[in-house]
């Protein structure tokens, strides 16, 4: 059986009437339609051209964007059986603007349908005006509080890249989707802020730091791959593997930074031949991070070191990663992720089928939590896809 085939039989059995939900598993949040997990998964879905998903991610979308609030931002999840829209526990979440807006226009671009997009301009236009207004300074990052994205259990907060990069890769669709010159400036002035802040080196560059304190605080922070991101009083020196692969998957940088990440990406890979982890490395009781992850949990603590966000195993991440380097000229590495995503992804010790589970050990590589996620099976799919010359759509600027 090809490897693509246990990953559309999930999505098609991830199917209702609302969307796809996050698992088919009978645990209540996972049985919801999840703005991220729903986009992502409809994003993989569009590369498989299969009639019956197309039509689920526009189902997907349309559940997603009658629950966008007032303000602009949007739901963390609805629950199909009651309607109720959650929009994040202590803290909402700011990349799903960017993730609805992406899975709208990719989901336009992709089909020729485009009266969903059509009818939802107002609504994007709400989304990009929050995402201005979480800026608090007018300075071109949006400001990301603890739990504020998809690693809502981990430590970062701030001036987070994962979440900036969504922001331009929005404004970038947009922008050239609704014709909107300025939509298309702002991404350009964004990429500027990012590649002036993000990567620490020392070559000569007239425009100043995002402010003073990174003077001092990038003397002992990585230089051979994209910060995770910085606040007034840290920049953060953990590897985030979703940030670094949106970096590839959207060319940020030069040719030189790229080929400076694509060698730390190579030494990784070949120091553990496995999944890349979604944070690295992995903190600590010895380190004063840890202090922030102990309490950080809704129902009990899933972050000791190499699981869950710590330094755990997500095939999420990974497949973009894979897409990300198929997308810039690099096979081989590509070729070694999808290996090791196939062999991931099959482990189950409950059942005979694919488990799709939702992260893996750090050292053991033992599947943890819930079983048959649907972006696990969207992960593959998009490494897949990319291995086979499908595309995404990423604006050129």
């Amino acid at each position: 059986m090809p490897a693509h085939e246990p990953s559309l039989h999930l999505l098609r059995r991830a199917i209702t009437p609302h969307g796809f939900v996050a698992s088919v598993q009978p645990v209540s949040n996972y049985q919801r339609i999840w703005t991220r997990d729903g986009v992502i998964t409809g994003l993989a879905a569009l590369l498989s051209n299969d009639s019956t998903l197309l039509e689920t991610t526009e189902t997907t979308l349309r559940t997603l964007f009658s629950a966008q609030h007032a303000a602009g931002f949007f739901p963390s999840n609805v629950d199909p059986q009651t309607g109720q829209a959650s929009y994040g526990g202590n803290c909402g979440r700011v990349d799903n603007v960017s993730w609805a807006i992406i899975g709208l226009l990719q989901y336009a671009h992709s089909t020729g349908n485009t009266a969903l997009a059509e009818a939802c301009l107002p609504q994007v236009q709400r989304g990009l005006a929050v995402l201005d207004a979480w800026e608090f300074n007018g300075k071109h990052l949006v400001y990301v509080p603890q739990s504020g994205d998809w690693a809502d259990e981990y430590v970062q907060h701030g001036y987070v890249l994962y979440d900036q990069l969504l922001r331009v890769w929005a404004l970038e669709l947009a922008g050239h989707y609704y014709q909107r010159p300025e939509w298309l400036q702002k991404a350009a002035t964004i990429r500027q802020v990012l590649e002036r802040n993000y990567w620490n080196d020392d070559a000569p560059n007239s425009a100043p730091l995002y402010a003073p304190n990174l003077e001092h605080q990038r003397q002992r922070a990585p230089r051979t791959f994209w910060l995770m991101g910085f606040n007034p009083a840290r920049v953060y020196s953990q590897f985030d593997l979703a940030a670094n692969a949106l970096a590839l998957l959207l060319n940020l940088g030069t040719a030189a930074q790229q080929a400076t990440l694509v060698a730390h990406l190579h030494e990784q890979l070949q120091q553990h031949p496995f999944l890349l982890p979604a944070f690295a490395p992995a903190i600590t009781p010895a380190d004063g991070l840890m202090a922030e992850l102990t309490d950080n949990y809704a129902y009990e603590f899933r972050n000791r070191p190499h699981e869950f966000h710590n330094g755990g195993l997500w095939p999420v991440w990974n497949g973009w990663l894979a897409a990300a380097l198929h997308h810039i000229g690099q096979p081989s590495l590509a070729h070694q992720l999808i290996s090791h995503l196939h062999s991931a992804n099959q482990q189950n010790p409950a059942g005979a089928e694919w488990g799709f589970y939702e992260n893996f050990h750090g050292l053991t590589h033992a599947p943890i939590g819930v079983a048959y996620c649907t972006w696990s099976a969207a992960g593959q799919l998009l490494a897949e896809a990319y291995a086979q010359g499908q595309r995404l759509w990423v604006p050129a600027m």
